[in-house]
C-alpha cells in the first residue's frame, strides 16, 4: 500500500472514530403485532444478534432486553443469534423481512464493513434506522501468559517482525477490531499491509484464541472480556479512548506516547418498510430504556459510553459511516 493510501485510511477512519439469538420471524399481522396498552409494556419484540453468543452485540442486546423487562418497558423480549459472514447473514435476513414491525437487529461498525468485504447485496442503508446506543474504546489485550507486559513490549516485537505477531479481532475487515490494529500499525510505523490479521466472528470466538495463546495480541472492546480481565486471565496493555477505561488498570494509547484515539459504536435497526407507528414504538421504547437508572448502571458496568441518537439523526449517521467504511476498504483494495 502506498503512503497516500495509508494516510487516507487513517484520515477516513479517524472520521469514523469521531462520530452488538435463530432468526425465524412469525407471520404476525404488521398492523397488530408488537402492541402495547397505554399502561402496559410493549410486547412481541424480537432482537436479532448477527454474530455468536458472548460477543459485544450479544451482550448489548441481552443487557438492553433485561433492562426493558426489569423496568416494565417491554415484556418477554426475545433475543436470538444468527451468526455468519461478519454479521451479513443476519443483515440479509433483516432486509428480507420487509415490513416486519417486531424485528430489530443489534449491530455496529463491524457490520458496515462486512457488508462490503463479504460482497452481500444487503446494506445497512436499506434498513430502518432506530437508535445508536453506545460507543466504547478498543483495547489491546493479551493472555496472562503473554511475554508482552506493556504496550511498549508489544510494539517493539511487532515492529521487529509484523508477520510473526498474529493480531486477532472479533470483526471482519472493515470492522472496528480490524480498523483499530491497522491504525495502530500505521501510527507506530508498520505498514498495514504487513499486519497478520486473523478475523473471528465476534468476541465469543475471539476469547478462546486469546486464552489459548494463539495470537500475539487481540484488538477489541474490553467490555466483552471484563470477567477475564478482572480474573487476570486477560491482560489489557492499553485502551484506545480519550480517557482511561473505568475498572481497567491500563493506560490509554495516548498516555503511552502513541498518538491514536479510536471508538466503536453499536445501535439497533429494523427491516425496511415497517410502519411509521412501529418505528415510533421502537424509538419510544429505547428512549424509555435509555432514561432508566438500570441502563445507566449497565453503561458503567460494561465500560460503555452513552452515544444515544435516534431516527433521522441515526439514519444520517449510518449513511455517513457506510460511505466512510467504503472509502477505507477501497483504499485497502478490499471493496
Amino acid at each position: 500500500m502506498g503512503r497516500s493510501n495509508i494516510l487516507r485510511l487513517a484520515a477516513v477512519a479517524a472520521g469514523i472514530m469521531l462520530a452488538a439469538t435463530g432468526c425465524g420471524v412469525t407471520g404476525n399481522d404488521a398492523g397488530t403485532s408488537g402492541a402495547a396498552t397505554e399502561s402496559g409494556p410493549v410486547t412481541g419484540l424480537r432482537i436479532m444478534v448477527p454474530n455468536s453468543p458472548g460477543g459485544g452485540y450479544d451482550t448489548t442486546a441481552r443487557v438492553g432486553a433485561k433492562v426493558m423487562e426489569e423496568t416494565d418497558i417491554a415484556k418477554s423480549v426475545e433475543v436470538f443469534n444468527l451468526a455468519g459472514a461478519g454479521g451479513t447473514v443476519g443483515l440479509a435476513r433483516l432486509v428480507n423481512e420487509k415490513g416486519n414491525n417486531d424485528l430489530g437487529m443489534l449491530m455496529g461498525l463491524g457490520v458496515v464493513g462486512a457488508s462490503y468485504t463479504n460482497k452481500t447485496d444487503a446494506r445497512l442503508t436499506d434498513t430502518t434506522a432506530i437508535a445508536r446506543l453506545i460507543q466504547e474504546p478498543g483495547a489491546i489485550m493479551v493472555s496472562k501468559d503473554s511475554p508482552y507486559k506493556t504496550i511498549d513490549d508489544l510494539v517493539a516485537a511487532w515492529k521487529k517482525d509484523p508477520s510473526k505477531v498474529a493480531v486477532g479481532g472479533g470483526s471482519s475487515p472493515g470492522g472496528p477490531d480490524h480498523l483499530l490494529p491497522m491504525q495502530l500499525a500505521q501510527t507506530v510505523g508498520i505498514d498495514p499491509k504487513d499486519v497478520n490479521f486473523v478475523s473471528y466472528d465476534g468476541g465469543g470466538d475471539l476469547l478462546p484464541a486469546i486464552l489459548g495463546n494463539k495470537l500475539g495480541f487481540a484488538a477489541s472492546g474490553a467490555g466483552e472480556f471484563l470477567k477475564q480481565i478482572e480474573s487476570g486471565d486477560v491482560r489489557v496493555l492499553a485502551t484506545s479512548g480519550a480517557e482511561r477505561l473505568e475498572g481497567v488498570d491500563a493506560p490509554t494509547l495516548m498516555e503511552s506516547n502513541i498518538d491514536l484515539e479510536f471508538s466503536n459504536w453499536r445501535g439497533l435497526v429494523a427491516p425496511p418498510g415497517i410502519t411509521d407507528e412501529a418505528k415510533a414504538r421502537w424509538i419510544a421504547t429505547l428512549e424509555k430504556m435509555h432514561g432508566t437508572e438500570e441502563w445507566k448502571k449497565a453503561l458503567s458496568d460494561n465500560g460503555w459510553t452513552d452515544a444515544f441518537i435516534t431516527g433521522d439523526e441515526f439514519s444520517t449517521f449510518l449513511t455517513d459511516q457506510d460511505k466512510r467504511v467504503s472509502d477505507v476498504l477501497s483504499a485497502l483494495g478490499l471493496a
